[in-house]
């Protein structure tokens, strides 16, 4: 379901006030002309906002989104085919690691990319000082454990080893995973994004191998178990119910993954206008059937009642 951008329309009346009921306050010449001006320029801009939505089916755009997994082409389908209707024209483009989409942003190679989640994306501007930024929440996806040689997290035995993503923020998750498991106990230090030195305990001396997201799905015949990035799971066939572990860790809000954009990109009134329409054509309910129905709710829908647009309408 689509929400115009341009729903609230500024008004163009003004009251004029009395100062009693026998001697009524006239507008000077001078205050009458400032009225005037000020309703014609907002009728103006109004004329304009609706000239610039309706221009997308008579002017299209091209815009492109970059993603990480396959499964990206199924969840974004909805929006790509609304969008069309509308005359926005979104490709969507797969990297096949984590590094390369905010950089392919961040150059102009891609206008969006979908893929990280909050924490991802400040780490990110910190380290590269991207000019990029969220401009809408999707969803959050389970960070589980999986393994070719066990059918429980309480099957460990002392020495296994167990892989995890060797980006930070993913590497952080996955640790509160394992954390939440049983597996270890992380140090109390309010360490949102806590690595391996804010392991306290280690009772079974799991060696934990940090590697490349992408790369852990097809190491789990060499690893006791692996901590999968949901994407990746998903790519490689892994299904939720196949978990040795389910994540619980859910309700973080800066593990929600998000749409970003160029902060340079909206200020262009065109732009911000074609990027708000994305945005609502993926938080809508055809995408939510698509995690629902195809996906067996393995996406959770969040922060859909967010309007992280707002300064630029």
């Amino acid at each position: 379901m689509k929400k115009s951008i341009y729903a609230a329309l500024l008004a163009t009346s003004f009251l004029v006030g009395c100062a009693s009921a026998e001697t009524p306050v006239a507008e000077t010449p001078t205050e009458a002309a400032t009225t005037q001006a000020e309703t014609t320029e907002a009728s103006g801009e109004t004329e304009a906002a609706n000239d610039e939505k309706a221009d997308f089916k008579n002017d299209p755009i091209d815009l492109k989104i970059g993603v990480v997994g396959s499964v990206y082409d199924e969840l974004w389908a909805p929006a790509v085919d609304s969008l069309k209707d509308e005359g926005i024209n979104l490709e969507v483009v797969q990297f096949t690691d984590y590094v390369t989409p905010n950089n392919a942003l961040a150059n102009g190679e891609i206008d969006l990319n979908a893929f990280q989640h909050q924490i991802y994306l400040a780490k990110e501007i910190e380290q590269y000082d991207y000019k990029i930024q969220a401009i809408g929440n999707t969803f959050i996806i389970p960070l589980n454990v999986y393994s070719d040689k066990i059918k429980s997290i309480d099957e460990l035995k002392d020495g296994d080893t167990i892989a995890v993503p060797n980006d930070l923020t993913n590497e952080g998750r996955a640790l509160k995973v394992l954390a939440a498991a049983g597996v270890i106990t992380l140090k109390d230090n309010d360490n949102f994004n806590p690595t391996l030195d804010d392991i306290e305990e280690n009772p079974k001396n799991i060696t934990i191998q940090e590697l490349a997201a992408n790369t852990i799905p097809s190491t789990l015949p060499d690893v006791t178990a692996a901590v999968v990035n949901g994407n990746y799971a998903l790519d490689f066939g892994l299904k939720t119910e196949d978990a040795v572990y389910k994540d619980s860790v859910l309700d973080e809000e800066k593990y929600w993954n998000l749409i970003a954009a160029r902060t340079e990109d909206l200020n262009d009134p065109r732009l911000a206008a074609a990027y708000d329409e994305v945005v609502k054509a993926f938080q809508s309910d055809a995408t939510k059937k698509v995690f629902d129905e195809t996906y067996g709710g393995y996406f959770i829908n969040v922060g859909w009642d967010q309007d992280l647009l707002a300064d630029y309408k």
